[in-house]
Protein backbone atom coordinates (compact mmCIF):
# COMPACT_ATOMS: atom_id res chain seq x y z
CA UNK A 1 0.00 0.00 0.00
CA UNK A 2 1.91 3.33 -1.27
CA UNK A 3 1.75 6.30 1.62
CA UNK A 4 -0.04 9.04 1.25
CA UNK A 5 1.74 12.44 -0.64
CA UNK A 6 2.84 15.25 1.48
CA UNK A 7 0.97 18.03 0.69
CA UNK A 8 2.36 20.46 -1.49
CA UNK A 9 3.73 24.33 -0.30
CA UNK A 10 1.44 26.78 -1.57
CA UNK A 11 2.93 29.16 -3.86
CA UNK A 12 2.81 32.89 -2.61
CA UNK A 13 2.23 35.24 -5.46
CA UNK A 14 5.57 37.38 -6.42
CA UNK A 15 3.23 40.72 -5.99
CA UNK A 16 2.82 39.79 -2.71
CA UNK A 17 5.89 39.31 -1.39
CA UNK A 18 7.28 42.01 -2.90
CA UNK A 19 4.34 43.83 -0.81
CA UNK A 20 5.70 42.36 2.27
CA UNK A 21 9.33 43.81 1.62
CA UNK A 22 8.36 46.85 0.74
CA UNK A 23 6.11 47.15 4.01
CA UNK A 24 9.20 45.85 6.06
CA UNK A 25 11.35 48.58 4.38
CA UNK A 26 9.00 50.88 5.51
CA UNK A 27 8.91 50.11 8.49
CA UNK A 28 12.28 50.00 9.53
CA UNK A 29 12.60 53.59 7.78
CA UNK A 30 10.24 54.92 10.02
CA UNK A 31 11.98 53.50 12.67
CA UNK A 32 15.60 55.09 12.14
CA UNK A 33 13.60 57.92 10.88
CA UNK A 34 12.35 58.16 14.36
CA UNK A 35 15.53 57.61 16.45
CA UNK A 36 17.50 60.32 14.36
CA UNK A 37 14.79 62.76 15.22
CA UNK A 38 14.99 61.43 19.09
CA UNK A 39 18.89 61.81 18.93
CA UNK A 40 18.16 65.53 17.08
CA UNK A 41 16.24 66.30 20.02
CA UNK A 42 18.52 64.39 22.48
CA UNK A 43 21.09 66.60 21.32
CA UNK A 44 19.80 70.24 22.09
CA UNK A 45 21.94 71.83 24.57
CA UNK A 46 20.15 73.83 27.58
CA UNK A 47 19.76 77.19 26.29
CA UNK A 48 17.53 78.22 29.58
CA UNK A 49 20.79 78.77 31.55
CA UNK A 50 21.45 81.46 28.89
CA UNK A 51 19.17 83.86 30.46
CA UNK A 52 21.25 84.37 33.81
CA UNK A 53 24.70 83.38 32.50
CA UNK A 54 26.66 84.45 30.11
CA UNK A 55 28.81 81.51 27.40
CA UNK A 56 32.35 80.84 28.82
CA UNK A 57 33.31 79.90 25.33
CA UNK A 58 31.89 79.43 22.22
CA UNK A 59 32.00 76.28 19.78
CA UNK A 60 33.34 78.85 16.65
CA UNK A 61 35.70 80.17 19.48
CA UNK A 62 36.88 76.07 20.33
CA UNK A 63 37.69 75.76 16.28
CA UNK A 64 39.49 78.41 15.40
CA UNK A 65 41.89 77.81 18.33
CA UNK A 66 41.95 74.08 17.34
CA UNK A 67 42.35 75.28 13.71
CA UNK A 68 45.50 77.46 15.06
CA UNK A 69 46.94 74.60 16.87
CA UNK A 70 46.39 72.34 13.99
CA UNK A 71 48.53 75.11 11.51
CA UNK A 72 51.24 75.76 14.09
CA UNK A 73 50.18 79.92 14.04
CA UNK A 74 49.78 81.36 17.17
CA UNK A 75 46.39 82.89 17.78
CA UNK A 76 45.06 85.27 20.42
CA UNK A 77 41.80 85.50 21.74
CA UNK A 78 39.96 88.85 21.29
CA UNK A 79 37.04 89.04 23.00
CA UNK A 80 35.26 91.65 25.92
CA UNK A 81 31.54 91.00 27.33
CA UNK A 82 29.83 94.10 27.31
CA UNK A 83 25.93 94.73 28.11
CA UNK A 84 23.42 95.64 25.28
CA UNK A 85 23.19 99.00 26.68
CA UNK A 86 26.44 99.68 26.17
CA UNK A 87 26.42 98.54 22.20
CA UNK A 88 25.61 101.25 20.15
CA UNK A 89 22.43 101.49 19.23
CA UNK A 90 23.63 101.76 15.68
CA UNK A 91 25.32 98.54 15.31
CA UNK A 92 22.06 96.70 17.10
CA UNK A 93 19.82 98.41 14.60
CA UNK A 94 22.26 97.83 11.41
CA UNK A 95 23.20 94.15 12.29
CA UNK A 96 19.43 93.51 12.19
CA UNK A 97 18.78 95.27 9.10
CA UNK A 98 21.71 93.71 7.45
CA UNK A 99 21.57 90.48 9.19
CA UNK A 100 17.49 89.75 9.70
CA UNK A 101 15.17 92.38 8.73
CA UNK A 102 12.03 90.32 10.39
CA UNK A 103 13.77 89.33 13.88
CA UNK A 104 10.98 90.87 16.34
CA UNK A 105 8.91 89.04 13.79
CA UNK A 106 9.23 85.34 13.75
CA UNK A 107 9.87 82.83 16.66
CA UNK A 108 13.32 81.93 15.16
CA UNK A 109 13.27 80.82 12.32
CA UNK A 110 12.03 83.24 8.77
CA UNK A 111 10.46 80.65 6.56
CA UNK A 112 10.07 83.46 4.15
CA UNK A 113 13.72 84.09 3.74
CA UNK A 114 14.55 79.99 3.55
CA UNK A 115 11.83 79.89 0.72
CA UNK A 116 13.76 82.38 -1.06
CA UNK A 117 16.99 81.69 -0.39
CA UNK A 118 15.70 78.01 -2.26
CA UNK A 119 14.66 80.08 -4.98
CA UNK A 120 17.84 81.73 -5.40
CA UNK A 121 19.82 78.46 -4.89
CA UNK A 122 17.60 77.14 -7.88
CA UNK A 123 18.02 80.17 -10.15
CA UNK A 124 21.44 79.70 -9.75
CA UNK A 125 21.67 75.92 -10.40
CA UNK A 126 23.69 75.42 -6.88
CA UNK A 127 22.86 73.53 -4.00
CA UNK A 128 23.49 75.67 -0.40
CA UNK A 129 21.45 76.50 2.90
CA UNK A 130 20.62 80.28 3.32
CA UNK A 131 18.29 82.11 4.76
CA UNK A 132 19.31 82.20 8.78
CA UNK A 133 17.96 84.43 11.18
CA UNK A 134 19.77 86.01 14.13
CA UNK A 135 18.73 83.37 16.47
CA UNK A 136 19.59 80.49 14.12
CA UNK A 137 23.39 82.22 14.08
CA UNK A 138 23.58 82.63 17.29
CA UNK A 139 22.59 78.72 17.54
CA UNK A 140 25.41 77.90 15.30
CA UNK A 141 28.02 80.01 17.01
CA UNK A 142 27.54 79.03 20.28
CA UNK A 143 26.80 74.92 19.92
CA UNK A 144 27.57 73.63 16.17
CA UNK A 145 30.12 74.64 13.37
CA UNK A 146 30.28 76.34 9.79
CA UNK A 147 30.39 73.17 8.53
CA UNK A 148 27.09 72.61 5.62
CA UNK A 149 24.68 69.81 6.27
CA UNK A 150 21.41 69.14 6.20
CA UNK A 151 22.13 67.13 9.44
CA UNK A 152 23.86 70.50 11.11
CA UNK A 153 20.74 72.81 9.92
CA UNK A 154 18.31 70.63 11.28
CA UNK A 155 20.22 70.61 14.81
CA UNK A 156 20.45 74.92 14.22
CA UNK A 157 16.88 75.03 13.87
CA UNK A 158 16.00 72.76 17.04
CA UNK A 159 18.35 74.82 18.91
CA UNK A 160 16.89 77.97 17.50
CA UNK A 161 13.36 77.52 18.67
CA UNK A 162 15.09 76.48 22.01
CA UNK A 163 16.70 79.62 22.45
CA UNK A 164 13.57 81.66 21.41
CA UNK A 165 11.48 79.25 23.78
CA UNK A 166 13.79 80.17 26.59
CA UNK A 167 15.21 83.81 25.96
CA UNK A 168 14.12 87.20 25.22
CA UNK A 169 14.83 89.04 21.83
CA UNK A 170 17.08 91.52 23.92
CA UNK A 171 18.98 88.58 24.81
CA UNK A 172 19.24 87.02 21.94
CA UNK A 173 20.22 89.55 20.30
CA UNK A 174 22.63 90.84 23.37
CA UNK A 175 24.14 86.95 23.27
CA UNK A 176 24.34 87.63 19.44
CA UNK A 177 26.42 90.71 19.25
CA UNK A 178 28.95 89.20 22.15
CA UNK A 179 29.84 86.46 19.92
CA UNK A 180 30.02 86.64 16.95
CA UNK A 181 33.02 86.47 15.04
CA UNK A 182 34.13 89.60 13.46
CA UNK A 183 38.14 88.92 12.58
CA UNK A 184 40.86 86.42 13.07
CA UNK A 185 40.55 86.09 16.82
CA UNK A 186 38.32 88.96 17.21
CA UNK A 187 35.05 87.65 18.91
CA UNK A 188 31.99 90.30 19.70
CA UNK A 189 31.22 94.00 18.79
CA UNK A 190 33.64 95.43 21.67
CA UNK A 191 36.49 93.58 20.67
CA UNK A 192 35.60 94.52 16.68
CA UNK A 193 35.04 98.03 17.77
CA UNK A 194 38.51 98.27 19.78
CA UNK A 195 40.35 95.91 16.55
CA UNK A 196 38.92 98.02 13.24
CA UNK A 197 38.39 101.15 14.83
CA UNK A 198 40.57 101.84 17.65
CA UNK A 199 37.45 102.87 20.48
CA UNK A 200 34.54 101.45 22.18
CA UNK A 201 30.89 99.47 20.87
CA UNK A 202 29.47 102.03 22.24
CA UNK A 203 31.28 104.87 20.75
CA UNK A 204 30.75 103.39 17.32
CA UNK A 205 29.18 106.17 14.29
CA UNK A 206 26.62 105.09 12.21
CA UNK A 207 29.40 104.87 9.25
CA UNK A 208 31.79 102.38 11.62
CA UNK A 209 28.56 100.30 12.79
CA UNK A 210 27.29 99.33 8.96
CA UNK A 211 30.38 98.33 8.20
CA UNK A 212 30.69 96.14 10.78
CA UNK A 213 27.24 95.02 10.17
CA UNK A 214 28.00 94.37 6.41
CA UNK A 215 31.09 92.03 7.24
CA UNK A 216 28.75 89.20 8.74
CA UNK A 217 28.52 86.30 8.24
CA UNK A 218 31.77 86.29 6.80
CA UNK A 219 34.16 88.60 8.38
CA UNK A 220 37.27 87.13 6.29
CA UNK A 221 35.40 88.22 2.86
CA UNK A 222 33.74 91.19 3.85
CA UNK A 223 35.82 92.71 6.70
CA UNK A 224 35.20 96.77 7.19
CA UNK A 225 38.50 97.44 5.45
CA UNK A 226 37.53 95.91 2.05
CA UNK A 227 35.70 98.17 -0.23
CA UNK A 228 33.89 96.95 -3.16
CA UNK A 229 30.50 98.17 -5.26
CA UNK A 230 28.90 95.45 -3.66
CA UNK A 231 29.19 95.96 -0.06
CA UNK A 232 29.09 99.65 -0.69
CA UNK A 233 25.49 99.37 -2.08
CA UNK A 234 24.79 97.43 0.97
CA UNK A 235 25.98 99.77 3.39
CA UNK A 236 24.20 102.78 1.56
CA UNK A 237 21.02 100.69 2.19
CA UNK A 238 21.48 100.16 5.66
CA UNK A 239 22.28 103.85 6.05
CA UNK A 240 18.61 104.77 4.53
CA UNK A 241 16.83 102.50 7.17
CA UNK A 242 18.73 104.16 9.60
CA UNK A 243 17.63 107.39 8.19
CA UNK A 244 13.79 106.00 7.51
CA UNK A 245 13.52 104.88 11.19
CA UNK A 246 14.64 108.55 12.65
CA UNK A 247 18.30 106.84 13.96
CA UNK A 248 19.99 109.64 12.46
CA UNK A 249 19.48 113.07 11.06
CA UNK A 250 20.25 114.10 7.09
CA UNK A 251 23.51 115.84 8.38
CA UNK A 252 24.58 112.21 9.57
CA UNK A 253 23.39 110.65 6.80
CA UNK A 254 25.43 112.13 4.99
CA UNK A 255 28.85 111.85 6.75
CA UNK A 256 28.20 108.23 6.63
CA UNK A 257 27.47 108.14 2.96
CA UNK A 258 30.62 109.50 2.28
CA UNK A 259 32.46 107.32 5.05
CA UNK A 260 31.53 104.58 3.17
CA UNK A 261 32.33 105.61 -0.32
CA UNK A 262 29.05 106.71 -1.61
CA UNK A 263 30.09 110.66 -2.15
CA UNK A 264 27.56 110.47 -5.14
CA UNK A 265 24.62 109.47 -3.25
CA UNK A 266 21.92 112.20 -1.77
CA UNK A 267 20.53 112.40 1.13
CA UNK A 268 16.99 110.81 1.63
CA UNK A 269 14.23 114.16 1.96
CA UNK A 270 13.46 115.33 5.45
CA UNK A 271 9.88 114.90 6.41
CA UNK A 272 7.95 118.10 7.77
CA UNK A 273 7.49 117.80 11.30
CA UNK A 274 4.15 116.85 12.93
CA UNK A 275 1.49 119.76 12.41
CA UNK A 276 3.29 121.42 10.12
CA UNK A 277 1.02 122.57 7.46
CA UNK A 278 1.51 120.74 3.85
CA UNK A 279 3.02 122.60 1.18
CA UNK A 280 0.35 123.26 -1.72
CA UNK A 281 1.28 122.35 -5.41
CA UNK A 282 1.01 125.31 -7.82
CA UNK A 283 -1.82 122.85 -9.93
CA UNK A 284 -3.78 121.11 -7.00
CA UNK A 285 -7.01 123.30 -6.09
CA UNK A 286 -7.32 124.98 -2.71
CA UNK A 287 -10.54 122.63 -1.99
CA UNK A 288 -8.56 119.53 -2.41
CA UNK A 289 -5.75 120.41 -0.62
CA UNK A 290 -8.34 121.26 2.41
CA UNK A 291 -9.66 118.01 2.04
CA UNK A 292 -6.14 116.32 1.72
CA UNK A 293 -5.66 117.84 5.14
CA UNK A 294 -8.90 116.66 6.34
CA UNK A 295 -8.44 113.11 5.69
CA UNK A 296 -5.27 113.12 7.40
CA UNK A 297 -6.49 114.58 10.20
CA UNK A 298 -9.16 111.79 10.81
CA UNK A 299 -6.04 109.21 9.91
CA UNK A 300 -4.17 110.58 12.49
CA UNK A 301 -6.96 110.78 14.71
CA UNK A 302 -8.12 107.33 14.28
CA UNK A 303 -4.21 106.06 14.70
CA UNK A 304 -3.70 108.02 18.04
CA UNK A 305 -6.77 106.27 19.27
CA UNK A 306 -5.76 102.76 18.60
CA UNK A 307 -2.35 103.34 19.25
CA UNK A 308 -0.95 100.50 22.20
CA UNK A 309 -0.15 102.01 25.54
CA UNK A 310 4.16 102.51 26.04
CA UNK A 311 5.90 99.51 27.88
CA UNK A 312 7.25 100.19 31.06
CA UNK A 313 10.29 101.98 30.93
CA UNK A 314 11.98 97.91 32.19
CA UNK A 315 10.67 96.36 28.93
CA UNK A 316 11.67 98.56 26.13
CA UNK A 317 13.66 95.91 24.19
CA UNK A 318 15.83 97.23 20.63
CA UNK A 319 14.94 98.77 17.48
CA UNK A 320 10.97 98.44 15.85
CA UNK A 321 12.16 96.78 12.98
CA UNK A 322 8.70 98.38 10.76
CA UNK A 323 8.20 99.09 7.31
CA UNK A 324 10.11 102.17 6.69
CA UNK A 325 6.91 103.86 5.40
CA UNK A 326 5.04 103.03 8.88
CA UNK A 327 7.73 104.71 10.40
CA UNK A 328 7.27 108.66 12.40
CA UNK A 329 11.16 110.04 12.17
CA UNK A 330 12.04 111.00 15.45
CA UNK A 331 15.73 112.46 16.69
CA UNK A 332 18.09 109.73 17.43
CA UNK A 333 18.35 109.17 21.55
CA UNK A 334 21.53 109.44 23.34
CA UNK A 335 23.93 106.20 23.87
CA UNK A 336 22.73 104.16 26.50
CA UNK A 337 19.17 105.22 26.82
CA UNK A 338 15.81 102.75 26.49
CA UNK A 339 14.99 101.71 22.94
CA UNK A 340 11.58 102.38 21.50
CA UNK A 341 9.51 99.26 21.77
CA UNK A 342 10.01 96.38 19.15
CA UNK A 343 7.06 95.82 16.96
CA UNK A 344 4.48 93.08 17.41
Amino acid sequence: MSSPKAPTARKVPLWRSGLRWARRIAEGFVVVMALGALLLWCSVPNTARLEERNPASTAFIDLRRAQAEDEGRPWQLKWTWRPIGQISRYLRAAVIYAEDYNFYRHDGVDWGAIEDAIDANRARGALAIGGSTITQQLAKNLYLSPARSFIRKARELLIAFSLEDHLSKQRILELYLNVVEWGDGVFGAEAAAQHWFRHSAQSLSPAEAVRLAIALPNPFKRAPNIHTPELTKKAVRIIRCLRLQGLIDADQERVALDTVGARGEKVLPSRPAPGAPLPIPPDVPAEAMEKLEKDERNEKNEKNATAPEAPAAGDAADVPIDAASEVEAAPAPAEGSADPAPAP
